[in-house]
């Protein structure tokens, strides 16, 4: 294997879509933080004495509470190099989510438990779609009374026409949630909402295991018949059918108490895709190609306050970029110099000398 391919298999690039308000920018704070990119989560509504979230850090994102602008951050997780960017959920800023979904491998979907698929998550995921862009499902927010699981299910498969695939399974809900019981690993984590740490939670690898009804109490009867019930309705996981965007897998819990959230990490560094051919006008393109390709999917002015900046975004399709190597802008015809190429984690900014196919 060659240095480029080996470059390319460590890559994971995906975008996080929602519905405003399902949580979307929340679970972007958990996973940087598990993926030790920071070091304490923000919130999406803070104050003066709370610590604001790493990808809403224009004024008016902290303002409104909401996402406007795609960020694009990256942080290193059992040896895979992940690209996140965390989309706006408004329709108002959509264009800046469709371009976006141009330039990802993959699409983690999240749903508020509590109000089901909403308008925008049908058309976000009818554009993933469009593209058989592989998509993993976070149901958000089983803390609060909701929905039923398996109405959430139904819902998933007959709103967004695709098939679901439960991977994780809530052990109670609202105010009884206790934690999730993961299918794909045929495990139960039981969470500390208050920290983080492995020591922290308690795992029972057999779900007949009589040490669950201790753990639990009586809904351990309840988490057994659904288990048993699930698996005789739904699909077991297919590698195929994910990444033909035939189904979903589908993870329960709660971002705002890391419930659920490790799971869906764990498993999304499993089965994402690596970047792998991307559709030109002319020819389909191979990650692997020796020869430089790249596509901009976005320009954004005034990122820093204090200059009048223009940063392009650019998804790299094949080869390498080089630091202050000529390449053809396909646009203009002209050749062009990067002397600062520059790799974003939000608003911060590192000059780097290389990068291989994905996200610069």
């Amino acid at each position: 294997m060659s240095e480029l391919e080996k470059e390319i298999s460590k890559r994971l690039t995906f975008a996080i879509i929602s519905h405003p308000d399902a949580g979307k920018t929340t679970i972007t704070e958990k996973l940087l933080l598990f993926g030790g990119a920071i070091h304490a989560a923000g919130a999406v509504k803070s104050n003066k004495s709370n610590r604001g979230t790493v990808s809403d850090f224009m004024k008016m994102e902290q303002e409104r509470g909401i996402s406007i602008s795609t960020s694009v951050m990256g942080f290193n997780y059992r040896n895979r190099k992940v690209n996140l960017l965390d989309t706006p959920g408004h329709a108002d800023f959509s264009e800046d989510t469709y371009r976006t979904l141009t330039a990802v491998d993959s699409a983690l979907m999240v749903i508020d438990s509590v109000k089901g698929v909403e308008e925008r998550t049908r058309k976000l995921c009818e554009i993933c779609a469009m593209r058989d862009t592989p998509i993993i499902t976070f149901l958000n927010k089983l803390d609060r009374e909701g929905k039923e699981p398996i109405e959430l299910l139904d819902e998933v498969e007959k709103e967004l026409k695709i098939t679901a695939c439960p991977m994780s399974w809530p052990v109670g809900q609202g105010r009884n949630f206790k934690g999730v019981y993961s299918l794909y690993e045929n495990r139960l984590v039981l969470f500390d909402s208050n920290s983080l740490q492995d020591s922290n939670s308690i795992e029972v690898t057999d779900i007949n295991d009589p040490k669950l009804d201790e753990l639990v109490g009586s809904e351990a009867s309840k988490l057994r018949d659904d288990v048993e019930l699930i698996k005789e309705i739904y699909p077991t996981f297919d590698m195929e059918d994910y990444l033909s965007g035939k189904i979903t897998p589908l993870f329960f819990g709660s971002a705002v108490n890391n419930f659920g959230v490790r799971e869906l990490l764990d498993c999304f560094v499993d089965i994402a895709p690596s970047p792998t051919v991307r559709e030109a006008d002319n020819r389909i393109v191979e990650a692997k190609e020796e020869n430089f390709s790249g596509v901009i999917f976005k320009i954004h002015a005034n990122l820093d306050p204090r200059h009048r900046d223009r940063i392009a975004f650019l998804r790299i399709c094949s080869g390498t970029f080089e630091k202050n190597r000529q390449y053809n802008l396909v646009r203009t015809g002209k050749n062009y110099k990067s002397s600062n190429p520059t790799a974003f984690m939000a608003q911060d900014r590192n000059i780097i000398d290389k990068a291989y196919p994905g996200i610069l």
